[in-house]
């Protein structure tokens, strides 16, 4: 079995997700490493730090350029960071293009590894919110057409597992859409004020930028459209606060998954198309979109405690806590994304639910 369940050969056919497995691909993080470093020496340029043909070199190399892989490993190994080694073989492209030292001495001036990873994640984290988003405003549109078809049926309601009263379809609903639109809104806050660039340069403090430091920070998140903000190195509470919002989207669609999973159970309650196949009863139709929501909500509530664990950095830099945190964030971001995917199929394929 793969090490990953999101990106196995088969199992991905049931808990992975295309789109969001590319936003975490090994080549958007490096173009958006190299997208930092192409922004960072324009931002420079304009505020007159560097030489603006030479930003304008650096960007076009930056376009183009695909890194000697084998040797990024290598250095990641050596480094415990892999923008060393990027930065490196970024210069002597650079250095070859212009045929001279100049422009090279330029790449990733005032800069550490940590803003370069750092806001490379951001980019790529707010693809995701926005496909999130996007995918929340579908499953809420799915529940109101469910609701408009059969709100007004019949529903024997539930406490503690037990048979209580009569209900309506419509109420059942409601429990399970509205919470996602509140999940949404705080995507949308996050995606407009809660993901803003690093750059701090080695310890915080952009030294080496002088008194242009704040006005190349804002020129550079104008450049990468993020919110300016000042260094947030080990401050890690605004992925952590995006972590417990992942954590609420795919417990709400673990609630839902879990109420489909015990409606098809008691039987007469839901009509589903689709559904899994059983290997040794032919006229089993599984609710497998159901179970791999209710499983990837406790993966995602599991995986939540860790994130809170990777705020505890030491000093102005913890290597073991940001170490923890890339194991732990991209494998939530793909959970979300798939139960999403997921949730959209399992409404699509309610053909009937309560009682006429």
């Amino acid at each position: 079995m793969s090490v990953s369940a999101f990106q196995h050969p088969y199992l991905s056919g049931l808990v992975g997700d295309d789109e969001t497995a590319e936003v975490f691909s090994v080549k958007a993080e490096i173009d958006a490493m190299l997208a930092f470093e192409a922004s960072l020496a324009r931002a420079q340029a304009a505020c007159g730090l560097i030489p603006r043909e030479a930003a304008e070199l650096i960007t076009e190399v930056s376009r183009v350029f695909e890194p000697d892989m084998a040797q990024l490993r290598m250095g990641t190994g050596r480094d415990g960071v892999v923008v060393a080694d990027l930065v490196k073989q970024l210069r002597r492209a650079v250095e070859k293009q212009a045929g001279s030292t100049d422009a090279a001495t330029h790449v990733h001036f005032g800069a550490t590894s940590q803003d370069v990873i750092d806001t490379a994640l951001v980019l790529r984290l707010k693809r995701a919110c926005n496909i999130f988003i996007d995918r929340l405003m579908s499953v809420e549109a799915q529940f109101a057409e469910v609701d408009a078809k059969y709100g007004s049926r019949a529903l024997m309601g539930h406490t503690r597992m037990q048979a209580a009263i009569e209900i309506r379809v419509s109420d059942r609903l409601r429990a399970w859409s509205e919470p996602l639109t509140r999940h949404r809104d705080r995507l949308v806050a996050i995606v407009e004020t809660g993901l803003p660039v690093q750059f701090g340069g080695a310890a915080g403090t952009l030294e080496r930028l002088g008194d242009k430091a704040a006005a190349v920070r804002e020129a550079l998140a104008k450049e990468l459209q993020l919110t300016d903000a000042l260094h947030w190195q080990s401050q890690r509470d605004r992925l952590v606060d995006l972590a417990g919002v992942l954590t609420l989207i795919t417990g709400t669609l673990g609630k839902f998954g879990q109420d489909v999973a015990l409606l098809a159970e008691m039987g007469g309650e839901i009509a589903l198309a689709g559904g899994g196949g059983s290997s040794a009863m032919a006229h089993k139709q599984n609710p497998v979109a159901a179970e791999a929501l209710v499983a990837l909500a406790r993966f995602n509530a599991v995986q939540v405690s860790g994130m809170q664990q990777s705020m505890v950095h030491e000093q102005e830099r913890s290597g073991a806590a940001w170490t923890l945190e890339w194991l732990l964030l991209p494998p939530m971001v793909m959970a979300t994304g798939a139960s999403l995917r997921l949730a959209m199929e399992l409404v699509g394929n309610i053909k009937s639910i309560g009682r006429a």
